[in-house]
């Protein structure tokens, strides 16, 4: 299986991106993650990226499409993959399509997430990281044991720069005009599901899962 998970940030993508990862047996690869990786380690590429990031914009293709096409020719993406947060734009989708055809592969599917964009502000701004283990939590739905404090490390936790709301609509801004593009890109292919993605996480996995299951 070799998916796709489309639609703006904060839809839901990522948490579902896990889940099904481990339930039909095949890597993720977030490029979010990958980045702030990257940036944590202070890489020439994370270095790059963290201006972008800060703003809300796009991180440059070169950096994206580098980070992706060296997760795509390892060993432990044989068996399938989930690729969640990428392709953002048309010419980051035509440069997947060349990096697969090489290997005589193509995306099984595509799935775009739709959500309505004050759900998406709610659910971005409401999230809290901690910054030694990387655990996320939500003050309404997945808060600490501890007001503000991770369960696991008992350290403050912090409101990422790009989960503010002044950053959110900046993404939501880019998203509309960079990445929307790509659900027609997808549709006329024949590839593309459409899912909604309002509600509890449970529900959205359920739907989640007949979809892809009846696409194999």
């Amino acid at each position: 299986m070799r998916v796709i998970f489309l639609g703006p940030p904060g839809v839901g993508k990522g948490t579902q991106a896990d889940f099904i990862a481990n339930k039909f047996g095949i890597q993720k690869l977030s490029t979010g993650d990958l980045l702030r990786e990257s940036v944590d380690k202070r890489t020439t590429l994370g270095n790059e990226a963290k201006a972008f990031m800060e703003r809300g914009e796009l991180v440059p293709d070169n950096v994206v499409i580098g980070l992706v096409e060296e997760k795509l020719g390892s060993p432990e993406c044989r068996k399938g993959f989930l690729l969640d947060g990428f392709p953002r734009t048309v010419a980051q989708a035509d440069k997947l399509s060349s990096i697969l055809e090489v290997n005589g592969e193509a995306i099984d599917r595509v799935v775009y997430f739709s959500l309505p964009e004050t759900d998406i502000i709610e659910r971005i701004s409401g999230r809290r990281s901690c910054p030694k283990c990387k655990a996320v939590y939500h003050l309404k739905s997945i808060p600490p044991k501890k007001d503000g404090v991770c369960n696991e490390c008992e350290v403050p936790l912090i409101q990422r720069n790009d989960d503010k709301p002044e950053t959110i609509q900046s993404r939501l801004v880019v998203y509309q005009k960079q990445t929307e593009p790509l659900i027609q890109y997808y549709k006329d292919r024949g590839m593309l599901s459409e899912l909604d993605g309002a509600g509890v996480v449970s529900a959205v996995q359920e739907r989640l899962v007949a979809l892809l299951t009846k696409s194999r």
